[in-house]
C-alpha cells in the first residue's frame, strides 16, 4: 500500500505527560519522515482556570510536580510557581489559530507553548502572555493569531478538535486504562497517538515508550523505509530546524533498545558548538541545540 501512515496526535500544550513524549516523537520523525503524516487534535483540558482550581490544583503543586515527576523524563522545566493558576483552552485556540491561517505552522506554535508553559511563568490564557510565546516561533505573525482568538471560525474548529478528543469510549485507549472524563466524555489523554493505514487502525493511548509506537508502526506497514541513528547530532540538527533539546537529541542518537546516553548527547552537541555547526540557546535547566545557521 502507498502513501503515509495517518498519524493522529491528541495533545495539549499543558499537560507535562505530552511535553515529556517530545522526545519519543522525534524519534519518530527521524525514522519514518514523510512516511508518517501527521495531524494535530487539540484536546482542551480546561477552559477556565478555575477547573483546575476546583480539582485541587495550585502554583505550587504544579512546579512541584514538574520538578518531582517529570524532570526524569529529560525535557527542560523551570519549576517556578506561577501567579496563578492557568486555563488551556485559549492556547489551544492559538494552535488552531495558527493552523488556519497558515497550515502547518500549528506544530511550531505548539512547540514555542509547551516550552513557555514549563520553562516559564507567563500565564497563558492572557493574549499578551501568549503573544510573547509565540512570538519565537519562525514565520508566524502572532498579533494576526491572537487577533482571531475569539472569531467564530476559530471557536468551531477548536470545538470540533475537542469532540474528536473526547470520542474514546470502547477505544483500545480506554481498554489500556489511557483514557480520561473530567468533563464528561471519555476523552483521549495526551499524548494519545492513533496510526491508520486504509482499513487498519492501531493506537497507542496517553504516555507511552518509544518502542510502543515502533511497535505499532511495523505492524502497519513493515514495508517503510526506516532510517538508522546518526553518527553524531549534527544530521538531526539539520533535519529539526526547530532545535532539539539534549534529551530529544540523546533518544534520537539511541540504538534499538539502549535507553538514551543523555551525557554523551550533550559531549557531542559541546563538540559541535566548540566547531562552530551548532549553537546552544539556555532554556529553563537545559538547552536548545540548532545549527548556527539558524
Amino acid at each position: 500500500m502507498t502513501g503515509p501512515i495517518q498519524t493522529t496526535l491528541f495533545s495539549d500544550a499543558a499537560c507535562p505527560w505530552a511535553y515529556s513524549a517530545a522526545p519519543a516523537l522525534r524519534v519518530l520523525e527521524w525514522r519514518y519522515g514523510e512516511q508518517l503524516e501527521w495531524r494535530l487534535v487539540l484536546i482542551g483540558l480546561t477552559e477556565r482556570a478555575e477547573q483546575y482550581v476546583e480539582r485541587g490544583y495550585t502554583p505550587l503543586g504544579s512546579a512541584r510536580g514538574y520538578a518531582s515527576r517529570f524532570r526524569r523524563y529529560g525535557m527542560p522545566f523551570s519549576p517556578e510557581p506561577r501567579a496563578r493558576v492557568i486555563g488551556t483552552g485559549r492556547a489551544c485556540r492559538t494552535v488552531v489559530a495558527a493552523r488556519m491561517l497558515r497550515p502547518g505552522s500549528e506544530w511550531a506554535v505548539f512547540r514555542a507553548l509547551q516550552l513557555a508553559w514549563f520553562t516559564t511563568t507567563l500565564l497563558l490564557d492572557e493574549d499578551d502572555a501568549i503573544r510573547e510565546a509565540i512570538a519565537k516561533a519562525p514565520d508566524v505573525d502572532p498579533d494576526a493569531i491572537v487577533a482571531m482568538l475569539d472569531s467564530d471560525d476559530v471557536v468551531e474548529a477548536y470545538e470540533r478538535d475537542r469532540a474528536e478528543a473526547r470520542a474514546a469510549a470502547g477505544s483500545p485507549t480506554e481498554f489500556q486504562g489511557k483514557a480520561a472524563a473530567t468533563d464528561g466524555p471519555v476523552r483521549y489523554t495526551a499524548p494519545s497517538v492513533i496510526f491508520t493505514r486504509g482499513d487498519a487502525q492501531l493506537e497507542a493511548g496517553g504516555f507511552q515508550p518509544v518502542e510502543a509506537y515502533d511497535v505499532v508502526i511495523a505492524n502497519l506497514d513493515p514495508t517503510l523505509r526506516r532510517e538508522s541513528p546518526p553518527e553524531t547530532p549534527e544530521p538531526l540538527l539539520e533535519r529539526f530546524q526547530l532545535g532539539l533539546t539534549t534529551q530529544e537529541v540523546a533518544a534520537c542518537l539511541a540504538r534499538g533498545n539502549d535507553p538514551p546516553d543523555r551525557l554523551a548527547a550533550e559531549a557531542a552537541l559541546l563538540e559541535l558548538v566548540a566547531d562552530g555547526k551548532a549553537r546552544r540557546v539556555p532554556i529553563g535547566d537545559d538547552a536548545i541545540w540548532s545549527r548556527s545557521r539558524f
